[in-house]
């Protein structure tokens, strides 16, 4: 039955429990009393089948992670149907490269891999919050990828918010980033290490020092000593910072200045001995 039928009956068993109970009528016909007993009962349960019909919906964690994974195996054989399904027509969607984009553009982007190409996401360390008709996942996803025959991994954090409107759940917000991770070392002969040992400044009383200790090269400041990995023969990280140490060579091929690159922002530090 649908729900305007429900609705429809509903009404119609008011009438007679109403009439009945009114006290207007002066006489009865034999098995009236039984027949306003049975639509009251009726009355009951077309109420309260309307009001599970129309009521909330309630979402595990296990459902939510289960939708989740299957927007991720979506992903490279270039399925919408789940992006269509679970995300609203009004929902935010903010990933890792800075992109925000709307429903339209989000399931643009879902296309299949190109050949040559193969992979996966798995969702780990998942955490959630369900209040009333808005749950929160929060959780790691895992990507490995294969792009001809090369294997590649990376990790994001992700948190979606779904909403529940009209019975049905979806992502109303997602927001994701990527987990820092320090880039392979290269190999360095040492033999340049003299290069760039010496003093940097960036202004008055504010130094750092370059520094060798055998086959390895450190940089310190205001008693903060930190290790240089080489990543090239003159680009160098420190493990678990984001950002790279460059050494800038003048005309003559000396080295005159420190370069302390952050998302491609420069502060430059100039050798001063």
């Amino acid at each position: 039955m649908s729900l305007w039928c429900r609705t429809l009956s509903w009404h119609n068993a008011l009438a007679v429990a109403s009439a009945a109970s009114s006290g207007k009528t002066t006489s009865r016909a034999p098995g009236v009393s039984l027949y306003v007993s049975v639509m009251k009962l009726a009355l009951v349960i077309i109420f309260t089948t309307t009001l599970a019909y129309t009521g909330d919906v309630p979402i595990t964690q296990d459902e939510l992670v289960r939708r989740t994974q299957e927007l991720y195996d979506a992903i490279v054989p270039g399925n919408q149907a789940p992006w269509k399904k679970y995300f609203a027509d009004d929902c935010i969607f903010s990933d890792e490269k800075g992109r925000t984009l709307d429903k339209t553009k989000l399931v643009a982007d879902i296309t299949p891999v190109p050949a040559g190409y193969s992979g996966s996401i798995k969702v780990d360390k998942v955490q959630s919050r369900i209040v009333g008709d808005t749950a929160v996942l929060s959780y790691d996803a895992n990507e490995t990828e294969t792009i001809f025959g090369q294997n590649l991994t990376a990790r994001y954090h992700i948190t979606d918010t779904w909403l529940q409107r009209n019975g049905e759940w979806q992502i109303i917000a997602s927001q994701a980033h990527r987990y820092y991770e320090d880039p392979a070392t290269g190999r360095i002969d040492p033999k340049k290490f003299g290069d760039f040992i010496g003093t940097y400044e960036l202004a008055a009383d504010q130094t750092r020092s370059v520094t060798a200790e055998g086959e390895n090269l450190f940089v310190e400041r205001k008693g903060k000593k930190e290790q240089l990995f080489p990543e090239t023969s003159d680009l160098f990280f420190r493990k678990g910072v984001e950002g790279r140490i460059l050494f800038r060579y003048d005309a003559h091929g000396k080295i005159d200045a420190l370069i302390d690159r952050r998302n491609n922002e420069d502060v430059v530090w100039r050798k001063t001995k």
